[in-house]
């Protein structure tokens, strides 16, 4: 599967154009539309295709939250793939966010008890309250958590509205065993090749949404950036490589995240066990035991059987993205790609330190020979603990390498095919990423996992305390990004060029106060690639 930049053809033959009560434009096809539409109101309207949404103005952004681009996943349309929303009468509020998907708990603000909301399938919608004479690149995020957790209310992309131009857009998608679920019964009720990727359907839904409406909010649907960071990295991946998104977004951007994908054997025998572990282990009757079955329930069973991300090997996903990857076949539209320099050690400090577990030096030598048999020695003489401030950053360094070795083959392999732009954010002196920050920990988090998040935009409702200098970072990176969404390509007005990425080359590393080009060759000696390229983790 190839996804190819996109041509369109656009008439404004036979659509008429005409008012609503409230004195917006409508139109009867989705084509012709005033571009201005709603702006200068504080409470602006505007029409789509299903009906009216009423959003809020301020002095740089103008809003429009909760709108549903999906029926609701309930009842019924619970495991199934993703049902026509019913058209409205009136005008829907669009001044708060619709709820979010199912999920646990986690340490980030407002995630403290358990989400038991299925009706979770909302969009939102930000563009700048200045009008503009030209249709605007859209920016759609795909929102990380692992696929079990996450919301498109997490991300505040005011600062970067603010010092761009762009429509953003951001996105719920059903997480966990509410979106991945796959068993043989769930295949059965499923045809069209649903089960296990009811999640990517649900980000082609609002896809799709956007390219019969983002045009009545002054977004361009002919320019669409489909942008994720960690898990919402992996399925803009397999958005690249499903049949179901072409011709849907023109760029992409892959933060922290890799291509891979589930198998069918090893998603069905997942699903066996959390079918048994929620108590429907008979074939015969599974489909209505799991559909009568709790959210809180769901969420038990998956807390034991963890259910999350796309299966290959079916309609909605006929190939792994990763082996179209390697093959050069997975896309050729341009594609920004990287992570962070000391990704690991969010995570390692999540399970270890955070739960009051740190690691001890002999817990260090137990890991490493575990996780390497075949190459302990030389792990471990390459990350003595006495070089560190605790045995545990000395292991979130362990895993931190081995991943941006990974990572620069990832990057070799897109560059190969495709027009590619790589970059590694390396900036560790930075706030450590909005949950982390307010633990007051002084544990040294370096660049790691969502801390390039907050140069961005703001996170979980906080904006971090930069310094000046980064600030200008923070600058700069917007305007890379934001020229990426606007021309394919990556420019930022006094600072360093991007170059385009070509195996072994040349890519952006981002530390305070300004982007740096670095050579492939450089990043690899600060990770120990010429180690991690001989080291075989333990099957």
């Amino acid at each position: 599967m190839m996804i190819t930049k996109r041509v369109r053809a656009w008439s404004a033959a036979g659509i008429a154009v005409g008012l609503t009560a409230t004195g917006a434009a409508f139109a009867s096809s989705p084509a012709v539309h005033d571009a201005n539409e709603g702006y200068r109101d504080h409470y602006p309207v505007v029409s789509t295709d299903k009906g009216e949404v009423q959003g809020e103005a301020t002095s740089m952004v103008t809003s429009f939250k909760g709108i549903p681009y999906a029926a609701p996943p309930v009842d019924d349309l619970r495991w199934k793939a993703p049902a026509d929303v019913e058209p409205w009468e009136g005008v829907l509020d669009a001044t708060q966010f619709g709820g979010s998907c199912t999920q646990g708990t986690g340490w980030d603000p407002g995630y403290d008890q358990p989400t038991l909301n299925e009706d979770c399938l909302y969009l939102n919608v930000y563009r700048p309250s200045e009008p503009s004479s030209k249709k605007l690149p859209v920016f759609v995020w795909n929102h990380g958590g692992g696929n079990v957790a996450g919301a498109g209310r997490d991300t505040d992309p005011n600062k970067f509205i603010t010092k761009s131009e762009a429509v953003f857009v951001t996105i719920n998608y059903r997480v966990g065993a509410m979106g991945w679920l796959d068993t043989t019964g769930l295949e059965a009720d499923n045809p069209d090749g649903a089960a296990g990727n009811f999640g990517l359907l649900d980000q082609q839904a609002a896809l799709t949404w956007i390219q019969e409406n983002i045009g009545r909010f002054g977004g361009d649907a002919r320019n669409v950036t489909l942008a994720g960071q960690s898990a919402g990295a992996s399925n803009t991946c397999a958005q690249l490589a499903s049949p179901g998104a072409d011709g849907l977004f023109d760029q992409a951007i892959l933060q922290s995240g890799g291509c891979s994908a589930r198998t069918p054997q090893a998603a069905r025998a997942s699903g066996a066990q959390f079918a048994a572990e929620i108590g429907c282990p008979d074939p015969a009757t599974e489909l209505a035991c799991l559909r009568a079955k709790s959210p809180a329930e769901v969420l038990a069973a998956q807390t034991a059987v963890r259910q999350s991300g796309a299966v290959h090997g079916n309609a909605v996903l006929p190939s792994d993205p990763l082996e179209l990857l390697k093959a050069g076949r997975l896309t050729r539209l341009p594609v920004i790609v990287g992570g962070t320099a000391d990704e690991s050690q969010q995570s390692v400090f999540g399970a270890y330190d955070y739960v009051g577990n740190p690691i001890t030096e002999e817990m260090l030598a137990d890991l490493i020979s575990t996780t390497y048999p075949n190459d302990a020695a030389q792990v471990a003489a390459a990350y003595p603990a006495a070089n560190y401030p605790s045995p545990t950053v000395a292991w979130g360094d362990v895993q931190s390498d081995q991943r941006a070795c990974r990572d620069q083959t990832l990057r070799d392999r897109m560059a190969a095919d495709t027009r590619t732009y790589a970059y590694e954010f390396a900036e560790k002196d930075g706030p450590a990423f909005t949950s982390i920050w307010r633990l007051g920990t002084d544990y040294p988090f370096g660049a790691t996992h969502v801390n390039d998040l907050g140069y961005l935009w703001d996170y979980l409702g906080t904006a971090l305390p930069f310094s000046t200098e980064q600030v200008q970072l923070s600058d700069q990176m917007i305007s890379y990004w934001s020229s990426f969404a606007d021309e394919g390509r990556p420019d930022a007005n006094f600072a360093p060029e991007w170059p385009r990425y070509r195996p072994q080359g040349e890519m952006l590393q981002f530390v305070a106060p300004s982007a740096q080009v670095v050579s492939h060759a450089t990043v690899d000696a600060e990770h120990g690639c010429e180690l991690w390229d001989r080291v075989s983790p333990a099957p």
